[in-house]
This record gives structure tokens, sequence and C-alpha cells, in this order.
């Protein structure tokens, strides 16, 4: 168990793989914990989770993950604000948005955020992360 009271899954790596260590941002306790889980089982290490855009600012400057996977609907919050602000920092991690919207409804303001990506909850996955990662270091391996 980790100090946010979620298993560590490290060792159940399939690969060798360096993990990638994450932070969860969603207003949904539930939610939180399921992806944390499901994501764990899949090799990710999930570092810690957030609940709001000042929780989530506070944790990944103390843990330094390499992504941040955040809801777009913070409650009365924005994922995008949270993207915004943490791609603002000097040692930014990947942001990655998510929510249980369709990409459709939200694809202006995504291709406007500095955010990587969008993955559906539905769609949440070690694979989907990782391809995002993966998609965004070939680019910016073929514009240097």
């Amino acid at each position: 168990m980790n100090d946010h009271g979620l298993a560590d899954h490290t060792d159940d790596m399939q690969s060798e793989e360096k993990a990638l260590r994450c932070v969860i941002v969603d207003d949904n306790p539930a939610f939180v914990h399921a992806a944390a889980h499901f994501l764990g089982h899949q090799g990710i290490d999930i570092v810690g989770v957030a609940f709001t855009i000042g929780e989530a600012l506070s944790c990944v400057r103390r843990l330094r993950p390499d992504v941040t996977i955040a809801d777009i609907h913070l409650g009365d919050e924005s994922g995008f604000e949270l993207a915004e602000r943490l791609c603002s920092e000097p040692t930014s991690p990947a942001v990655i948005l998510t929510s249980t919207h369709s990409e459709l409804e939200f694809a202006d303001m995504i291709a406007a955020s500095p955010a990587l990506g969008f993955v559906p909850k539905v769609d949440l996955s070690a694979d989907s992360v990782r391809r995002l990662l993966d998609d965004s270091s070939h680019e910016r391996h073929l514009l240097a």
C-alpha cells in the first residue's frame, strides 16, 4: 500500500518496461479508486490522487509523475484549467484529459488545450495512456 491507501502494483508488471508514474485527478472518489486499481494492475504506478485543482498542483509538484490523468469536470473546477496550470510549470508531466462525455463534445477545447490528448473514461487503460505518450514522443522526435 502506498501513502494514498492504494495498492502498489509495480511488482505485477508483465514487461521490463519502466512503470509510468501517474497522478489521477477526479472529483469522484469511486472513479479514482476504480481507475487506480485498474491502471495499477496494468503496470502503471499510481503515485497520487487528487480531487481538486489545488490538491492536484500540490500532489504533482511533490511527486513529479510522468503523467497526470484529469477529468474534464472537477465539480466547480475544470480539467482544462488544470492542464493549463500544470503545463505552465517548468517540470510539467504529460496531461491526459478524460470524461464520461464524448470527445466530440469537447473537440475544440481539447485541441486548444496544452493537454497531450483525451481518452474517454470507458477506454481508459495503460495501453491508451502509453499510446498517447508514445505518439507524443514520436512527434517530438520528428519535430526535433
